[in-house]
Parts: C-alpha cells; structure tokens; sequence
C-alpha cells in the first residue's frame, strides 16, 4: 500500500470514527472527504461502509461492562430483558424503511449538495430543541425507558436514513424533546448503535462483497483501525461534554460547515 493510500485511509478513519456519534453526521463528513479526496469508486464506497464497523466496535469495548451485565442477566433478569427490548424496539423503524428505500437513498440522496442541506436543516432543529428543552426531565437512567420511550427515539433514527441528518443527532435530539437526559438521550444512542450499524453496515458490504479483493485488506484495516481509535476518544469526549453543555455548539457546527459545503460544490 502507497503511503497516500495510507494517509487517505487513516483520515477517513479518524472522519468516520470522530463523527459517528457526534450530532454532525459521519455519512455526509465522509461522502464529502471521499468527494474531496476524488475517492468515488465503488470500492471507496464499500470502504466507507465498512469502517463503521471499527467505530461500532469502539462502543462495544466503551460499555463492555454494561454489555457483559446484561448478556448474564437476559435469561432472568426482568431490568436486562426490558433494555434488549427496548433496544430492538428502536432498531425497528430504521430497519423497516431501510430495507423498503435502501436503493432510493444510495441512488438519489448520497451527493454534497443534499447532504449540505441537511447538515444546515438538523442544526437549526437542534438550536430549536435546545431551546424549548424542559430541563425537569422524568428519564435519568436508560433502565428507566418504556417501550414507548424507545419507540419514540426509533421514530426520530428513521430521519437518519436521509445523509446528513446524523444517527446520534436524531436519537440524542429525539430523547431530549421526549424526557430523557442529555446523559440518557446520549447513552441510549449509544447503545442503539450497536444493532442499528451491525445491520446496515453488515448488509451492505455483503451485497457489494464481490467488489472487493484481497489486495484492498490493508488498506480496509488501517480505515477500521483508525475509525476505532478515534470513536473511542470521540464517545468518551461527548459524554464529558453533555455533563455540562448543550448542544447548541454543534448547530452551528453544521449551519456553517454545511453553508460552506453548499457554497464549494454549487
């Protein structure tokens, strides 16, 4: 692997694993990286796909505790039956519609110019919850969470499935106009993550699997590793940071990044 090939492939790494959870949306930093990089093959395509998983793993090791608990209590504990309930209840509405306009979204949807637009649409919706956010909420904990709290949070995920909307921007955003916390809103995106992207990620690179070669695995694995490094730092950063701020830094975040994507490619 040339050492451009290398670079590209860590800078997209840290781009997906530093964004992922963030409320700026990982897919549209990356279709607009890729677009800026001229990586726009099919390959690259998978490539950008593919290492989310790194980022979802990073998850995975940040709550294996949490994890680890509840997998021991599913057989009889009713608290880990009722959160792998939830879970799953969130899960389905983005899975419903994701199966239902998967080639409508890779089709029409993936380009600068509507990802721009989203990116400046979920920042001023964002500035619009902060500022009617009721700060006497009634969900502290993830445990807390009905199956319709979950459903509620599922609902907003769909939005996701429009590039630039952000997965964690529309969960967080969503637990927050529902009751929850910015800890618990954040959490339980968290969480959320684990099923929603093992399913999309695993699905598409499947059906793209005969696009790839054996001679693409290093560049794929410095991509991973580096898209799971950089969502460790980022997971632990934002959890500091909503223990004491809101979100509003990060709409106008995306109003401007989003206006300057807009200007660039129109």
């Amino acid at each position: 692997m040339e050492l451009l090939e290398l670079l590209d492939a860590v800078l997209l790494g840290a781009v997906e694993g530093l964004t992922e959870f963030l409320p700026i949306s990982s897919t549209g930093h990356l279709i607009i990286a890729q677009d800026l990089l001229g990586l726009n093959s099919e390959r690259d395509k998978v490539f950008a796909i593919a290492i989310q998983l790194g980022a979802i793993l990073a998850i995975c090791w940040a709550y294996r505790s949490k994890i680890a608990q509840v997998v021991r209590g599913l057989p009889q504990d009713p608290s880990a039956q009722r959160f792998v309930g939830n879970l799953l209840i969130a899960f389905m509405p983005a899975a419903v519609l994701g199966l239902a306009f998967h080639h409508i979204i890779k089709e029409i949807l993936f380009s600068p110019i509507t990802v721009a637009l989203a990116l400046i649409t979920g920042g001023l919706f964002i500035l619009w919850v902060e500022h009617f956010y009721n700060r006497i909420h009634h969900i502290d904990r993830v445990e807390q969470m009905g199956w319709a709290d979950a459903l509620k949070v599922g609902v907003c995920q769909a939005a996701a499935l429009f590039p630039g909307v952000s997965r964690s921007g529309a969960t967080i955003m969503g637990g927050l106009l529902f009751g929850l916390s910015r800890q618990t809103a954040t959490e339980f995106s968290f969480f959320l993550a684990i099923p929603t992207m093992f399913a999309a990620t695993g699905y598409d690179v499947l059906k793209s699997w005969s696009l790839l070669q054996a001679a693409d695995l290093p560049f794929f694995a410095v991509g991973f590793t580096a898209a799971f490094l950089f969502a460790l730092l980022a997971v632990k950063g934002l959890l500091r940071y909503v223990a004491h701020h809101s979100f509003v830094l990060f709409a106008w975040y995306r109003i401007v990044f989003g206006a300057l994507v807009l200007y660039y490619f129109w």
